[in-house]
């Protein structure tokens, strides 16, 4: 059902995985609606698939469900015709339609030749560009990056989608309570990240208005070893330093670090970690269990849980997945 219509209870989405097999990209969108998530969510990764691009047919292939993309990249697009892109789809699909945006990896937008000198700025900029031109208002004045003065988008939707912010860092996150609509917390997102990450927010969190999405590898077995077994491989770049801003507020930050250091690499690091990390890493184990660890997150504050399949057939653990959903009311 549309963002607006949905039930107060908190969302439970599901993420499209960049790696799907393209025939398997439609079937998986329809399962999910159908095995009754709220939320299914696309990826855009550099040299993978585009988010915009995959957006388009899993909306119009599904009648209800909510699609997110997670992440665009501010650099990548111009913010006019990202605009552009997005009040069509909203159009098209009113209510359905969340666009994350972010600074893409370091590494990608530099390849792309796409990372700029401040990215804090440029990611300002474009949110808050963009949030207007979605509102059918005239672009901002000219910026540092962003210049769309005086644009005004004349197809735009009476249901405007929310724009939010897929960043990590406290400062990027202190802009997300500032120029967005919500902000988006990659994998692992703990509850404890969750809380520490809502305090960057100014102040602002769930309670004001604001989405707060989460991402966890998530696997879910009626026998937990099988389930922790089966998640393992979605861990494996936890300990690296781009995921230090999740792994900080946990309890076993320290000792987490040091097992990583000892580790050739990180499958070998993700096979050897102790269940109680995995766990806490995660949102894996029985049917009961993933539902608590689900809960967990709504009640540290996430408005919308995302699950990302774990284990060689994402489309067939579907199924498992929907397992952890609570009725509707």
């Amino acid at each position: 059902m549309p963002e607006s219509d949905a039930p107060t209870r908190g969302r439970v989405g599901v993420m499209l995985p960049r790696d799907l097999p393209v025939r398997d990209v439609l079937p998986y969108a329809r399962r999910a609606e159908e095995l009754g998530f709220d939320q299914v969510w696309v990826v855009e990764d550099l040299g993978w698939r585009g988010g915009l691009a995959q957006a388009g047919p899993v909306l119009a292939s599904t009648t209800s469900i909510t699609v997110g993309i997670g992440i665009m990249p501010a650099g990548a697009r111009n913010v006019c015709f990202a605009a552009m892109e997005l009040a069509t789809l909203a159009q098209l699909y009113p209510g359905r339609l969340i666009a994350g945006i972010g600074h893409g990896m370091p590494g990608w937008m530099r390849q792309a030749g796409a990372w700029p000198a401040s990215p804090l700025t440029l990611i300002k900029e474009y949110t808050t560009a963009l949030r207007l031109l979605l509102r059918g208002e005239p672009g901002p004045a000219g910026g540092r990056y962003v210049h769309c003065e005086g644009v005004v988008l004349t197809e735009t939707s009476d249901t405007v989608p929310p724009v939010i912010l897929g960043v990590r860092g406290p400062k990027s996150q202190a802009v997300a309570g500032e120029v967005a609509d919500g902000l988006l917390l990659a994998e692992p997102a703990a509850p404890a990240y969750i809380t520490s990450s809502l305090r960057h927010l100014g102040g602002v969190s769930a309670t004001s208005g604001l989405q707060v999405v989460t991402y966890d590898a998530a696997a879910i077995d009626d026998d937990e070893d099988a389930a922790l077994a089966r998640v393992r491989d979605g861990l494996s770049a936890i300990g690296d330093p781009d995921w230090a801003d999740h792994i900080d507020p946990l309890p076993f930050a320290a000792q987490l670090r040091e097992h990583r250091a000892a580790c050739a690499d990180g499958r070998r690091f993700a096979q050897t970690m102790p269940a109680a990390w995995v766990r806490g890493l995660s949102i894996a184990g029985t049917p009961d269990q993933a539902r608590e660890a689900i809960k967990a997150r709504h009640a540290a504050g996430a408005t919308s849980v995302v699950l990302t399949p774990t284990g060689p057939d994402a489309l067939a653990s579907l199924d498992s997945l929907a397992r952890a959903l609570d009725p509707h009311p």
